[in-house]
This record gives C-alpha cells, structure tokens and sequence, in this order.
C-alpha cells in the first residue's frame, strides 16, 4: 500500500517540476526498501533522494536520506561507509530528540556489530539522556534503541538483564502494534533463554515469532526466525560443530537479499564453515515452509530452491539467475556444474527489479529425479498463484478501503463525513454544554451521542439513553423526574427518574421533538437551573448531568407551527450536530458493509464473510432510505443465509432492491461508471475522478466552489486536479 500511494504521488508530480517532492518520493520508496531488506533497490533510491535533496535544499529529507543510505551501507556489512553518512545526518540535525536518536542509534549498530562494546554503550547512553518523558520511550527510535542495549547485554553475557529489558520492549510492541519489533525482540529472547536455561526454554518464544509470521511475506521476517532457531541451536552445542541447516537457510537469504550484518549470533560467534549433515525429514519440512513463504520475492524462492535440491541428491546441478532485458545474467546461486545442456530444464520463478529469475536444473537420469524437478516447478506454480492471490484480495481492499475502525464500545465505523463529524464532536465534548443532534432515523444519533459521552470527562459515569416516544406522554414526567412514594396510584416505591440516575454522566434524549407542550417547560427549568421536582416531592433536587438532544423532526418548523418551545429550542441547541443520510454520504457504505459483514459473520458463527465487488456497487448506488439500520439489517439477512467464509454477491441481494439500483442507474446519468478491474490503478483512479468532476460541476451549474464542496475537497484541490485531468 505505502508503494502504491507513493506511486500515485509520483504519478501526479509528472505534470509539473518539483524537487522537493520527488526528493521526498525517493527517499520514502528508501525506507521502504529497508523495510523489506532490498538493498540493490534502496541504494538506487537514496543516492537519488540525496542528489534531489541537495539540489532542492531540503535539510530535513537530506538528513533522513543520509542516515536511510548509511542503514543499507549498514545491512550490507559496509560499517565504515554507514559511519560516515551516519554522521553527516546527525550533523544536520539537533542534538536531542527523536530523529537524533535515530541516527545514534544506527551508529550504535555500526559499532556493536564491529565489536566496539564500550562505543555502542556510550551512543545508547546518550539516546537515554534524551529521553525526558515516558512517552518518549514509545518512538521509534527509542524503542529501537531498546533492542541494541537487548543485543549489547547478550553480547556481554549478562542474560538476566538482557531477558528483563526484553521482556519490556515486548510490552512496549504489543502496545503500539509494532510487529517487526515484537519478531525481532522473541528472536533475541529465544537466544537468550536457551544460553540460560537450554535449548527448551527457547520453544515458547519461537512459538510466538512463529505465529507472527503466519500471513507474513517479508523475507527478513523469515530469515530471523531461522536465525533464532539456529542461534537457539548454537548457543547450546557442545561442541565446535552444530546442525546448521537452519543457519545455513538464514544465510542464503541474507546473501540474496544483499545482507551481510544481519547474520550475527549475540550469543557467539557464527561458524565461518557450517555442519550441514544429513538432511532430516523435520528440516525438509522446514524448507518445504520456507519456500512458500517467499512467494513475493522470486530471487528468495530461487536460491532456495537450489538449496533444496542440494539436499535432495536429485539434481547434477542447479542455478539460480537473474536475467534482464539485453539478456545478460547474473548468478544468484549455485550448485553442481551442468555435464549436458541439452537436458538442462528452465522455469521462470518470477520478476524482481526488472529481470526474469530463472531457475536452471538438470535432473539425474531416472525417474525419481525427473518426478522431483516436475515438484519443483509444481511449487513454483503454487508460489506464484499465492502472490497472485494476495495481490488481488489487496487490489479489491484497495478498490473499496477500510481504513477506518469501528470506535471502541460501539457499533460504527469512523468514515467520510462521519469522520468530520466525530472529530468534531470530540472537540466539543471535554465541555458541559447541551448538545443537539439532528438526522435521518438510522443515521447513528446515538452513536454520536455515546462519542460525545465517552471523549468527555463524565465518560466514567452512566450513559442513559432515553426515546421520548418509547412511553405514553403522561407518563414522561415521572419517567424523567421521578416520584415520591404515594404520589399517584401505582406509585407503591419512590423512583429517583431518569436524570437522577444519569447523575454526572450524560443523558441522552432521543426524539427530543416529540416532548408535549406540559413537559417542555419544566425541562427548560432543569437545563437552566439544574434543579427537578419529582412528583409528590415538596423540596427541589439539584442534579448535575449533561444533556445530549436528538431529533429526526425539523425543531424550527415546529417552533414555527406552536409544537415547541423556542426557548427551549434555543436552550438545547447550543452546539448543533448534524448528521446527513447514507445516501448523502456514500464514501461510507462500503467500510460500513465490510464492516457489517464481518461483525454478523462472526457473531452468526460464519466465518469471515465479505462483501464482492458487484455487490458493493450496488450498496453504494441504493438510496438506504432506512439508512446505517437498514445496511446493518440487510448485511444481517445476506449473511444468515450465506455459507461459512463465503463472498456476498448480487445473488444475495434481494431482487427489488438490485432492479431499483438498475433503475437509479439508468435514470441519473452520470452516477454510473464501469471501470475493468483489470484496469491501471492510475487509469482507473482518473476515470473515476474525470467524470465525478464533470458530474458535480454540472449539478452545481459550473460554480467550483458548490462543486468542490460537493466532491469534499478544497476549492484549490479541485483547481488542481482539473489541471491535472485537462478539465
């Protein structure tokens, strides 16, 4: 996602100069590359960002590509080069703070992976000075930080205080989400626990960094949990040799991948020659994992694969290359020498930066060898259809992004105008004053009014909703105010009310607008004095809470006819929240429905149901005259009679619906766009603006302003895009 977006900037910076942002573009697609250990490509992208940032006199993005170029000169194993760019970024910066850190950081690795203890000690010490607040142990270069004192703790042998400061950096990763940091702490803690304990004790955490891993492609990720395993191995030997099958794995795809710090045991040293003996059935498994977890990068899968067959004793040699477009190769890996071109058998692995990745073998004679070589390009096939099938389930997230989470306690997804809404409403609920909701039945009033209740201070105390419609009218006083025992017939007990069980919370006054004349003034009384005169009670109580309104009626039109007080009309909307209709806010429906198709599956025991492509288009056309109800009840039927984890389609949508989304179609030209999904994303993307564009300048007869509003962009952004699209 992040490669895409950037490509979408960098897309919209082809019509017209500016350094600046493509200096910005490289040096983000730099970090990018660190992230998923591609060196060749890093090192293209951050000489790139430094010459655009030199050029544009951009010392921020210059600073961030001179420490980005000094990280890769670092995963290369090039230290004295990682130094110096390291230090020209510290130089750039200020002494303290969280970029700073960073870079004494990354200087503090350069150090520990050369030996030079007492240097590294001094750089972390330094990182601690800086951090003044416990907040600022969270950042990422703190935190980081955190993980080169683990690594300098275990190569002074002090495994107790290592394992403690460990454990609270896990804390710490789980907390933030961080799950590179939490694979990288349980490889450590794995190491560790078997130097202190045997290689037992170093299970639990290779369980857990295992399960880290299920869903992830990232080759590092794969490589450290090797490391780990084989460290855990290694700490524990006997003698000078090990079992370095695991190791050996860690280290073909640290070599792939350009690497050469990363294969550094903090417990002892790594063998230059590793034991490889025979190879047992658990390792082959292991290696039979492996290769389907590097289906995103063909040159992993490749060389791999040429480690494997090794193993085997099927092939007279194997070779892993890299061949471009002018048909030159590059040697990726090797292993036996080829006796007879003739029956050398190719398989294309895949594509990485440009070139083909080929997989070269030449089988023995019989036929076991053959039937082998036939599996392994059978599991190059199920490689390449994984990658292909993760590809499109990230395309259609894309097509229909749910970046929004449902808010915590409630039933909603934060999106679009709800999104302005709620940030909104979060600034206004730290204060005491009424509140006022208006909107559509179904549009998520009490959503919002639970919001306003829960980013208020009063978010410990109760909650009360309250529908004015859901009690006869003679009976709303006493529901409200309360009584005293024996102040009508009935009333056998006294009942402190509604607004005295709301005491310093929120109540919550749900179809405020149906109130009778005989009760409105004796709640403006309330709001304005904040005291309530049960019923048979001689003596006021005073009662502090708050009131948050709502209403689907229109109050104005109302006070216009004699149905409601003005005043209290004045008293009540003091700050007003206006929530629009579904159909007006249809940027929402489809987080909305992913949503409501997951929160119904899982609680109907189906799985994990999602919403089809042709599906959702029609979700966004219908017009929800019910609205979020409605979606949430019609998501609950479609998900009822659908199978476990199977996708909604239009076959489950009911056919009065699907003929009155044809019919929309048909009837509001210009509200239907067919884009193919086999489509460029940049293609599409265009397409899909052009015509909205077009469409709101024409429903708002040519006014930019109306139009930008319309489209939910600044007037600026739609003055640039025009620009952009030849509008």
């Amino acid at each position: 996602m992040a490669r895409r977006h950037t490509a979408l900037g960098q897309s919209l910076l082809k019509s017209g100069d500016n350094i600046w942002l493509d200096a910005l573009s490289e040096n983000t697609l730099t970090a990018l590359a660190i992230l998923q250990f591609d060196v060749i490509s890093g090192m293209k992208h951050a000489r790139r960002a430094i010459d655009l940032a030199q050029e544009s006199g951009a010392a921020a993005i210059l600073r961030a590509a001179y420490a980005n170029l000094g990280n890769l000169h670092y995963l290369k194993g090039d230290y004295r080069a990682a130094e110096e760019l390291l230090q020209q970024s510290y130089k750039l910066l200020s002494p303290s703070g969280e970029h700073a850190n960073g870079s004494l950081d990354s200087l503090a690795r350069t150090h520990l992976a050369q030996g030079a203890w007492e240097e590294a000690n001094s750089l972390l010490e330094r990182i601690e000075a800086n951090i003044s607040t416990p907040t600022g142990r969270l950042l990422y270069s703190s935190r980081y930080a955190l993980l080169t004192r683990v690594e300098l703790l275990m190569k002074q042998q002090q495994w107790v205080e290592a394992l403690t400061r460990a454990e609270e950096l896990l804390t710490i990763a789980r907390q933030l989400g961080d799950r590179s940091l939490e694979a990288l702490t349980y490889a450590r803690c794995a190491e560790a626990a078997a130097v202190m304990s045997g290689a037992k004790a170093s299970i639990g955490f290779l369980n857990m960094l295992a399960t880290l891993l299920r869903g992830d492609n990232s080759p590092s990720h794969i490589a450290h949990y090797e490391m780990a395993i084989g460290a855990s191995l290694l700490a524990t030997a006997a003698g000078p040799t090990v079992d370095g099958h695991n190791l050996s794995r860690a280290a073909s795809i640290y070599s792939t991948l350009g690497c050469a710090a990363e294969l550094v045991s903090p417990s002892k040293p790594v063998p230059a020659a590793l034991t490889l003996g025979p190879i047992s059935n658990a390792q082959q498994f292991q290696s039979f994992a492996s290769l389907l977890m590097h289906a995103s990068r063909p040159e992993v899968t490749a060389t791999s694969l040429v480690s494997v067959l090794q193993h085997a004793n099927c092939v007279v040699s194997a070779r892993a290359v890299a061949r471009d477009a002018d048909d030159r190769e590059e040697l990726l890996a090797a292993w036996g020498a080829v006796t007879a071109p003739a029956d050398v058998r190719t398989f294309i692995v895949g594509v990485a930066r440009g070139r083909n990745i080929e997989l070269q073998l030449q089988p023995l004679p019989d036929i076991e060898s053959h039937a082998a070589v036939n599996s392994a390009g059978f599991v190059i096939t199920a490689g390449q259809e994984l990658e292909r099938a993760r590809l499109e389930r990230e395309e259609r997230l894309t097509l229909w992004p749910i970046d929004e989470l449902p808010a915590e306690d409630d039933d909603s997804v934060v999106a679009g105008k709800m999104r302005e809404v709620m940030l909104y409403a979060r600034k206004v609920a730290p204060t005491n004053v009424t509140v006022l909701i208006t909107g559509e039945s179904g549009t998520g009033k009490e959503v919002l009014a639970r919001a306003v209740h829960r980013y208020s201070q009063r978010s410990k105390k109760p909650f009360v909703p309250f529908n004015c419609t859901a009690v006869p009218r003679e009976l709303l006083e006493s529901h409200l105010f309360g009584f005293k025992r024996g102040a009508f017939t009935g009333a056998d007990r006294d009942n402190p009310g509604l607004i005295r069980a709301a005491k310093d919370g929120t109540l919550f006054l749900d179809e405020v607008g149906e109130l009778g004349l005989d009760l409105q003034p004796k709640l403006l009384r309330f709001l304005e004095s904040g005291e309530i005169n049960p019923l048979g009670e001689t003596v006021p109580f005073c009662v502090t809470v708050r009131i948050v309104a709502a209403t689907n009626a229109n109050l104005k039109k109302l006070v216009q006819e004699g149905r409601f007080r003005e005043d209290l009309y004045y008293r009540l909307n003091v700050i007003p929240l206006e929530l629009p209709p579904l159909r007006e806010r249809r940027e929402e429906i489809p987080p909305l429905a992913q949503h409501f198709a997951l929160k119904w599956s899982h609680e109907l025991g189906k799985g994990r149901i999602r919403v089809a492509d042709d599906l959702m288009e029609h979700l966004v056309v219908y017009p929800w005259p019910g609205n979020i109800r409605q979606l949430s009840n019609e998501l609950n039927r479609m998900v009822a009679t659908a199978e476990t984890d199977a996708t909604l389609t239009l076959d489950h949508l009911p056919k009065a619906m699907r003929e009155e989304t044809e019919q929309l179609r048909r009837r509001e030209r210009g509200l239907e766009l067919n884009v193919p999904l086999t489509d460029s994303l940049d293609h599409a993307v265009a397409t899909l603006e052009r015509e909205m564009i077009k469409l709101a300048l024409s429903q708002n007869d040519g006014k930019v302003e109306a139009a930008a509003k319309a489209l939910g962009i600044s007037r600026k952004g739609l003055y640039l895009k025009r620009q952009r699209l030849g509008l």
